[in-house]
């Protein structure tokens, strides 16, 4: 008789919802329409960004379409969130692409849709909005409520679903649980006795890595520096930021002290992804800073979370540390997780000409300590 196979593919993953929320992100990122759905009603949602027309998705579901975003984009377009999360902009007739474009594109015209606010808590539509926030898309969402049975719609139309039940035991299972490891030794310069351990998170998300710099003793506070991915500047040489200065430097700091700890993040752009970084640098070029330039995006000033780097560090052994960073949030969230910082290192290197006003934003507006 042959085996069972359904214990080969079922992901390693504790909360059951993790599959099809990591299912419906991959098709939000294709440009293609999904199906939330809660206890009592379903939503037909899609990426705003993508320009997809509102009267296809009308079409077939029959209903209004509304196009959800953050109170912060809500603010940035001129309107009043009325202190919900996600607002409802609803439109007096319907929304054309040119709008909805307009709407989700990083930069506003004067012709704005004609709009009313919708009231605040509405779970179904936040959640919408998470999902995209997840899949690293700009956080505007198409949505459009579903009559019947929403299962049905979803297979008749070939959309896949999920619960809204689910994207909250997706935020948690995605940065907080199972990652697995992969290692090995890799000389860099300056640092020749380093290892590589890669963590795969149990969405199948972005690996972070490790990288352990001599032979750190757990026992010991050992120097470490979380470093969020920045592709711009680590590989490229940006002096847009001073990340690259900030990864190099810790790879020295750490070899000059006897050994340590650099954990590499997968999370570009403060945690919005190398497209809405670029987005955010092209606002930036018209006047905003750092923090206002996510906002204006509809993200929240930093979107990072640092419980993966909590759990690498506990897997690794260590519970103690010295913390390079100008970031006192990074310290606190740490704490959060059961990482007890007994130092904190600056660590902070001159401007270059282009960096000053974003490192001046980092220090006056996000208490950044230089």
């Amino acid at each position: 008789m042959p085996r069972k196979t359904e214990s080969v593919f079922s992901a390693p993953v504790s909360h059951p919802g993790v599959n099809a929320i990591s299912r419906v992100i991959g098709e939000l990122r294709r440009g293609r329409p999904i199906v939330l759905r809660s206890d009592r009603l379903a939503l037909l949602v899609a990426a705003a960004e993508f320009g997809i027309d509102p009267a296809m998705l009308r079409g077939l579901s029959g209903n209004p379409v509304s196009c959800v975003t953050t109170g912060l984009r809500a603010i940035a377009l001129g309107l009043d969130p009325l202190d919900a999360k996600a607002v409802s902009i609803m439109p007096a007739v319907s929304l054309t692409v040119a709008s909805t474009t307009e709407i989700a594109g990083a930069t506003l015209s004067s012709a704005r849709p004609v709009v009313t606010i919708a009231a605040s808590g509405q779970p179904l539509q936040e959640s919408a909005v998470d999902l995209l926030k997840f899949a690293r898309l700009l956080p505007t969402a198409l949505t459009t409520p579903i009559a019947g049975d929403a299962a049905a719609f979803a297979a008749q139309h070939d959309f896949l679903a999920a619960g809204a039940e689910d994207v909250e035991g997706y935020r948690y299972a995605a940065t907080e649980l199972a990652l697995s490891e992969i290692a090995a030794d890799i000389p860099l310069q300056g640092a020749e006795n380093a290892k590589f351990i890669a963590f795969r998170p149990a969405d199948g998300g972005k690996t972070h890595v490790a990288i352990v710099i001599g032979n750190p003793d757990p026992a010991v506070p050992v120097l470490t520096r979380l470093h969020s991915e920045c592709f711009t500047g680590d590989l490229l040489g940006s002096l847009r930021c001073d990340c690259g200065d900030q990864l190099h430097g810790a790879v020295d700091a750490i070899a000059a002290d006897g050994g340590g700890l650099l954990l590499y993040l997968a999370q570009e752009g403060r945690g919005i992804g190398l497209a809405n970084k670029l987005r955010a640098y092209r606002l930036q070029d018209s006047g905003f800073d750092t923090i206002d330039a996510n906002e204006e995006l509809g993200f929240s000033a930093d979107e990072r979370v640092y419980g993966p780097a909590a759990g690498m560090l506990h897997r690794l052994g260590f519970s103690r540390i010295r913390l390079m960073t100008n970031n006192p949030a990074k310290v606190s969230a740490l704490a959060e997780h059961g990482i007890e910082v007994i130092d904190r290192v600056t660590h902070a290197f001159p401007t270059n000409g282009h960096n000053e006003h974003y490192l001046q934003t980092k220090a006056a507006r996000s208490g950044h300590l230089f």
